[in-house]
């Protein structure tokens, strides 16, 4: 029988010679050692590169989970990497800890999210590694490796964004705040004046997002900060149904774009404002059931409101198809060598196609504008650069490779697509 791999959006289809879930380290050395490569590991699925694709071996390391001890007044916990992130953030709140930001999606296995430097939006919280504070990894020969910020900081700066190629992370320390509130915000406005008052929007608030969707003018904000008011219901989650709504519009004005533009316009105007206080485990996620690709890019944050300009003109102008809305965020700097948000404040920009469409054309066309603001792309999201590019954006990239080698001398962990991504020859 013939085994398959898919990432969530389906753009991913890989053919693995084996799926292997150890459930011991012991196990899981045995399997580097021996199964056939390239040896990649599967998260959840929900990168849409082809990090996970081999025709080799595909690692599912699931039973590398949970909540293995904790600190209560350094305030860190030792998770499995494994460990979901809708299941870690319960795990943390039972401790009375708290991830001190989050995107908005909790499927990715945390061992994925610090790969591919996932993050969520606010200018002085960064992206998940930055919680990092010591790693448990079994190398491409099959032996255990352990390092502690507060012994081997290069080497956790070095291996906290790796694209699952460095090793295969199994445990792992991550400094955490201690368990708070949210008040959450929700409202509309025009997308002129949220490109005026770009820089006052973000510092208004301890978290910040917004999204623009094509052809209405308007952008929508989100927004929360930390409080000691009592929880409040948080409002049945519409996100699913707005999608539907937008893509209707698409279909049904796909010749008159200035009706379009009303009918979404005028929607987005009368959508009512959003004001709930929740526990933070229950404010930063929605659920994500259409599925779609996505680029995004990660710009020095000055440029950002330039970039996305250009970018809404190119989707309006040329590709009337778009109409999943785009996705603007902000992080903190940091000092993780892999890391898009490498020394620093960030701008990211986020575009999406729906799934059952090729993004292709409009992916390709958007890429140099993201590229000519100085754009770096996320590392789970659509793109096509390869090393010479990476090497010219990022300061120790020569660095983290010498690292990576040192690692997995063998190449087990590097499959065609990260050949090509790290400048390897066959």
């Amino acid at each position: 029988m013939s085994l398959s791999w898919s990432n969530w959006s389906g753009s991913v289809q890989s053919s693995p010679k084996a799926i292997e879930a150890p459930s011991t380290i012991e196990a899981l050395s045995a399997v580097i050692r021996s199964a056939p490569g390239p040896v990649r590991i599967a998260g959840s699925g929900h990168s849409f590169t082809p990090l996970v694709e081999s025709a080799g071996t595909i690692l599912d390391l699931s039973a590398f989970s949970g909540l293995h001890g904790h600190d209560t007044e350094a305030l860190t916990a030792t998770v499995g990497a494994g460990t979901k992130l809708a299941d870690l953030t319960h795990l943390l709140q039972s401790v009375g800890q708290a991830l001190p930001n989050m995107g908005d999606i909790d499927k990715q296995a945390l061992g994925g999210a610090l790969g591919t430097a996932t993050h969520g939006t606010g200018p002085e919280l960064g992206a998940y590694h930055t919680q990092l504070r010591a790693i448990t990894l079994v190398d491409g020969r099959g032996e255990v490796r352990r390092y502690s910020d507060d012994t081997d900081s290069e080497m956790i700066r070095a291996t906290g964004v790796t694209l699952g190629a460095f090793g295969a992370l199994t445990e792992v320390t991550i400094s955490n705040a201690p368990s708070y509130r949210l008040h959450k915000r929700r409202w509309s406005m025009p997308i002129g004046d949220m490109l005026a008052d770009f820089d006052a929007f973000y510092a208004a608030y301890r978290s910040a997002e917004f999204y623009f969707i094509p052809f209405s003018g308007h952008a929508l904000c989100l927004a929360s900060d930390t409080t000691d008011a009592p929880v409040s219901t948080r409002p049945p989650e519409v996100d699913e149904d707005g999608i539907a709504t937008l893509r209707m519009a698409r279909n049904f004005t796909s010749r008159l774009p200035w009706l379009r533009r009303k009918l979404i316009g005028n929607a987005l105007r009368k959508l009512p404002d959003e004001d709930y206080v929740e526990d933070w485990l229950k404010v930063y996620t929605s659920e994500r059931e259409t599925r779609f690709n996505e680029m995004e890019y990660h710009l020095p944050y000055e440029e950002g409101a330039k970039a996305l300009a250009e970018i809404i003109a190119l989707a309006e102008r040329h590709f009337p198809e778009v109409y999943f809305p785009m996705e603007v965020r902000s992080v903190k700097a940091d000092d993780f060598w892999l890391s898009p948000f490498y020394q620093r404040k960030t701008c990211s920009i986020a575009i999406h196609h729906d799934a059952k469409q090729s993004p292709k054309a409009f992916f390709a066309a958007a890429e140099p504008i993201f590229r000519k603001y100085g754009g770096r792309p996320h590392w789970g999201k659509m793109h096509s650069l390869t090393a010479t590019d990476f090497a010219a954006i990022y300061p120790r990239w020569k660095d983290a490779m010498d690292i990576r080698r040192d690692i997995d001398p063998d190449g087990r962990f590097i499959s065609p697509y990260l050949a090509r991504i790290f400048g390897i020859e066959a």
